[in-house]
């Protein structure tokens, strides 16, 4: 017979954000061209199409910010539609017969943690 002094109760405490933000970089095979914000999310509709179909299509994103100098975008995906994103946003491969790249440099369940990149640091 068990001891009710021994016993345990086990919590297992898991990430309660309901979204997660993306820091995206797009990267062009012939280097600089002119994007707006529209032709980037459409972009990252794109790669979802091809891998999960009309279910993919209709994961909710939003793009909350684009910068076009540097073809920077920053998206928020709820939780649930995370890996998914993701996976789809690695396998972008062209952009109008041009190739290209996107690349994830920073990800997080907080927005204020996309605000500064340690690695890119310049304390001089």
């Amino acid at each position: 017979m068990e001891d009710p002094s021994a016993a345990f109760d086990r919590f297992v405490c898991k990430n309660g954000s309901k979204f997660h933000y993306l820091k995206l970089c797009l990267l062009l095979e012939n280097g600089w061209r002119t994007i707006d914000a529209a032709q980037f999310k459409q972009i990252i509709i794109s790669g979802l199409k091809p891998l999960y179909g009309e279910v993919g299509v209709a994961i909710p994103f939003d793009l909350l910010k684009f910068d076009p100098c540097t073809l920077t975008g920053m998206l928020r995906v709820g939780s649930s539609g995370l890996v998914k994103l993701w996976s789809a946003i690695t396998l972008v491969g062209s952009y109008q017969n041009e190739l290209c790249a996107l690349r994830v440099t920073q990800i997080s369940p907080f927005l204020i943690s996309l605000s500064g990149n340690s690695r890119e640091l310049d304390l001089h």
